[in-house]
Order: structure tokens, then C-alpha cells, then sequence
């Protein structure tokens, strides 16, 4: 059960870097439609991210997306039926919290040293490949 619940930490950390690669990973893993959409979205919410008039990650409505996705894929990996989903919606939401503001410092720090598209290009492949690892295992 600590390996569930360190997976649901760390895909809710992965919602808090982009709110819709934590579900679309985990949704693709388990195969069916769902997962194709939840991947073009993702898509799209990469490609959003670099343009400069997107508001911050840790605004209202931003933050309170990766909250929810954070603790709904926490949720869904311990078991959506399980005695222990709540404490996995918890780590999904802790998670997604740490994803968000610890993003947004590396985000900021990288900005100043690589750029804005490179340092949210860095971050894309971050969130992706920590996903598909977590789904994987």
C-alpha cells in the first residue's frame, strides 16, 4: 500500500506541473477513448503553457484544476472502491500542491538561465516522463 500511495503523490505532483498529464497518462495506461482525449487536451495545455498571457499555475482557477486532478488520480490509483482512496485523493492533493509551487520556483529559476520556451519544454518532459513511469510500474 506505500507504493500506491507514493504513486498517488507523485502523479498528483504531476497534475500540479500540468493538470491534465497526471489523468490522460493514467487513462492511456488503462486503454479506451478516454485516454486519447484526456492525451490531445494534454497536448493542447502544453502548447497553452508557453503563451505568455496564461495566468500563473497557482491562480485561483489553475491551482484549483490541479488540485482536483491531483486528487482524483490519487483517488483512482489506490482504488476508487478501496477502504484507502480518501488517504489516495489526500496524496493526489499534496501532491499537486508540491507540483504547482515547486514548479513554479524551477520554472522561474529556469527562465532565467535557459529561457522561457526551453524551460517549459524542460518542464513538459518532466511531467511526461515522470508519469509514464508511474503508470508503467
Amino acid at each position: 500500500m506505500f507504493m500506491t500511495l507514493i504513486s498517488a503523490f507523485l502523479l498528483g505532483l504531476v497534475a500540479g506541473l500540468r493538470a491534465l498529464t497526471a489523468p490522460a497518462a493514467l487513462f492511456l495506461a488503462r486503454g479506451g477513448i478516454i485516454g486519447i482525449v484526456l492525451a490531445v487536451l494534454a497536448v493542447a495545455e502544453f502548447i497553452g503553457d508557453m503563451l505568455p498571457q496564461i495566468p500563473s499555475r497557482t491562480s485561483p482557477p489553475a491551482l484549483i484544476a490541479r488540485i482536483l486532478s491531483g486528487g482524483i488520480v490519487g483517488w483512482l490509483v489506490t482504488g476508487a472502491n478501496s477502504s484507502f482512496a480518501f488517504v489516495g485523493a489526500l496524496f493526489g492533493i499534496v501532491g499537486a500542491l508540491v507540483g504547482a509551487y515547486g514548479g513554479r520556483a524551477v520554472r522561474i529559476a529556469a527562465i532565467e538561465r535557459i529561457g522561457a520556451v526551453p524551460a517549459a519544454l524542460a518542464e513538459d518532459v518532466v511531467a511526461i516522463a515522470l508519469a509514464a513511469f508511474i503508470v508503467t510500474r
